[in-house]
């Protein structure tokens, strides 16, 4: 498998790097700023896809599609929504090519540039909400419950595989309703769904809050938001969901006639994840061995490694095996028997440990005169020798117990990193030689909130719904405060 990792502890950001490539997720493209998202990256996406298409259906959400190109007009018709995305943006001008006359090979004709420029769609309230004037009559055609399975780009100067790309793939749901009331239960709806998909699926735990007005969402009243830990102390925000008011109903007009029969602007909310979160998973659990993934999530839930001399003894494997195989897969574990003869045992071990398989398993010609498995745990790296005749009930405990196990982990780590501060001082000592959350009192101003991050790196992550109201004076100011926020750095 080539040369190991670089250790998380002698360079984070290169044992990131490294592990995304050698793992298999994804690659750099020929393109600037856009990843290629591999096979093995990419059937993790669609775990996630999956379970969380199942989650917006069961709460009443359907999926659609709306253009990829955006009229620059429509950008412009709420104020903070363009200010926030502007610098963002792709802008598409002409719409044909032609040979350069010159023969210099293809230039772009300058008779076909387009009456009015379109931009590469950064997120899509705007086409959307021209669209739902369309749909929206009458108090009878709501709650509009919309989500699409998209791309977008956000032209990024300084990129990271997953992380941060010109091009990524997200989901958008964008919502509709008769009232305000309506609308902010939906927004704090889906920030506890995103909450629960992070913690029962991906296995990291998350802090549910509110960003402060200089972090939210460009045209949002309130942003909630999800935020994990990293395993190097660093802040990732994980989802977004947020409620618009009737800012973007009034900037498209969509009304509807109510049951008294008044005209009323509808209420809104957007909300957001996107493929950050696989770079969330892979930093959140992961060490110096390579990924280790939650079996919830992995595209291989478990891997069986044969043993062999010979092609009489792989024969013999492979007729046992192949009974387990259908019998697992029948209980809906994902299983791969890799019995290629091109690569040595030892370095199909290597591959899948890099890659995160939670269980494997090794059959050699002992334990088929033993009748045994030797079956390995990802994310701890025990082995143990268990009878052919449990494997399979085995494998099913293990599956859920490494599931428990790394969440559990993970939120000692974050638990251990939440720390309270009632000082400037203490507050930078503590953000340079530890890290992590750093819960302190701030006086509730933009201008306090952008000095801190001007002399530390540092932002507010959130203000936690559990908040405790508790009196005290702002860790920058000194000035009245009336209970703790988050601060960390983050990606």
């Amino acid at each position: 498998m080539g040369k190991k990792l670089t250790k998380r502890s002698e360079d984070y950001s290169k044992w990131y790097n490294e592990l995304v490539v050698k793992a298999d997720l994804a690659d750099n493209s020929g393109v600037r700023g856009c990843m290629v998202i591999k096979p093995y990256g990419y059937a993790l996406w669609e775990k996630m896809q999956a379970e969380l298409d199942r989650m917006f259906k069961e709460t009443g959400h359907e999926n659609a599609y709306f253009p990829l190109f955006i009229p620059k007009s429509y950008l412009s018709r709420e104020a903070a929504h363009v200010e926030g995305f502007a610098k963002e943006c792709a802008v598409v001008t002409h719409y044909r090519l032609k040979n350069d006359e010159d023969g210099k090979g293809i230039v772009v004709d300058p008779d076909a540039k387009l009456e009015e420029e379109l931009i590469v769609r950064p997120t899509s309230e705007t086409i959307i909400w021209d669209t739902y004037k369309k749909w929206i009559q009458s108090y009878r055609d709501l709650p509009v419950k919309v989500n699409q399975w998209a791309n977008v780009v956000r032209w990024e100067m300084r990129t990271r595989l997953f992380l941060r790309t010109a091009e990524f793939l997200w989901q958008e749901g964008h919502t509709a309703h008769a009232t305000e009331q309506e609308a902010i239960e939906e927004a704090e709806l889906i920030m506890h769904l995103y909450a629960d998909f992070a913690e029962r699926f991906m296995g990291m735990p998350v802090i549910k809050g509110l960003k402060s007005p200089s972090e939210r969402f460009a045209g949002a009243v309130e942003t909630y938001c999800i935020e994990a830990l990293m395993q190097d102390g660093k802040a990732l925000q994980a989802g977004t969901s947020h409620f618009l008011g009737q800012n973007f109903a009034k900037a498209f007009d969509v009304k509807y006639a109510s049951k008294e029969g008044q005209q009323e602007y509808v209420w809104a909310t957007s909300w957001g994840v996107s493929t950050r979160l696989i770079g969330g998973l892979i930093m959140t659990h992961s060490d110096d061995n390579g990924l280790v993934l939650p079996p919830k999530l992995a595209p291989i839930q478990v891997v069986i490694v044969p043993i062999y001399k010979g092609e009489d003894q792989l024969q013999a494997i492979s007729e046992r095996v192949h009974p387990l195989v259908q019998e697992l897969r029948s209980k809906g574990i994902s299983v791969k028997y890799d019995d290629r003869d091109t690569y040595k045992p030892g370095w199909k071990f290597n591959e899948y440990e890099l890659k995160g398989v939670p269980v494997r398993l090794a059959v050699g010609q002992r334990d088929m005169e033993n009748n045994t498995f030797e079956v390995a745990r990802r994310d701890t790296l025990e082995k143990e020798t268990v009878n052919a005749d449990i494997v399979v009930s085995h494998i099913e405990k293990l599956l859920e117990d490494i599931q428990d196990n790394i969440f559990r982990k993970a939120m000692a780590y974050r638990e251990e990193h939440i720390t309270r501060v009632d000082s400037f001082d203490e507050f930078q000592e503590v953000l340079e030689s530890k890290g992590g959350f750093i819960a302190a009192h701030w006086d509730g101003t933009e201008e306090t909130e952008e000095k801190i991050k001007e002399l530390t790196k540092a932002t507010i992550r959130c203000i936690p719904l559990k908040q405790e109201k508790e009196a005290g004076k702002c860790v920058f100011s000194g000035k009245p405060s009336e209970g703790r926020v988050l601060f960390a750095k983050a990606y």
